[in-house]
């Protein structure tokens, strides 16, 4: 008979098993719900480059970028055919909200770091309102 104190390694196996599943779970939440931020960019924009020194690198970090990770796109390239339902970006930078492949809502123009973050809540807030029954 075997007991905790002899082999914890083989006791603890079945568990290690779980953490992995659940975590890879939660890992794969937000692109499993299909929810995306759109950032259509081009070269030359200083709006763009100021987004993407101020707020690009810490997004993914953010629980906002956990739950609409970011997805950048040229905004001289062609448009993906998985956004087919979304009208294009004519100005960039662009901000666009992104569920299952529909707009939920979308920003115009890069405001400061201060701004984006408040308009960008109220953008996410509006996947709760528009939350499919």
């Amino acid at each position: 008979m075997h007991t905790l104190t002899q082999q914890p390694a083989a006791c603890l196996r079945p568990l290690r098993y779980l953490f992995i599943l659940f975590f890879s779970v939660i890992a794969g939440n937000a692109t499993a719900t299909g929810v995306e931020l759109l950032v259509i960019e081009q070269d030359d924009c200083p709006y763009c480059e100021r987004f993407n020194r101020d707020i690009a690198p810490a997004y993914p970090k953010t629980s906002e970028g956990r739950q609409a990770p970011l997805r950048q796109l040229d905004l001289h390239r062609p448009w993906p055919t998985e956004y087919a339902n979304v009208t294009p970006a004519n100005f960039t930078p662009t901000f666009i909200l992104i569920r299952d492949g529909t707009e939920v809502d979308r920003l115009t123009g890069y405001p400061g770091d201060n701004y984006f973050w408040f308009l960008l809540r109220e953008m996410l807030e509006k996947l709760q309102e528009s939350t499919p029954e």
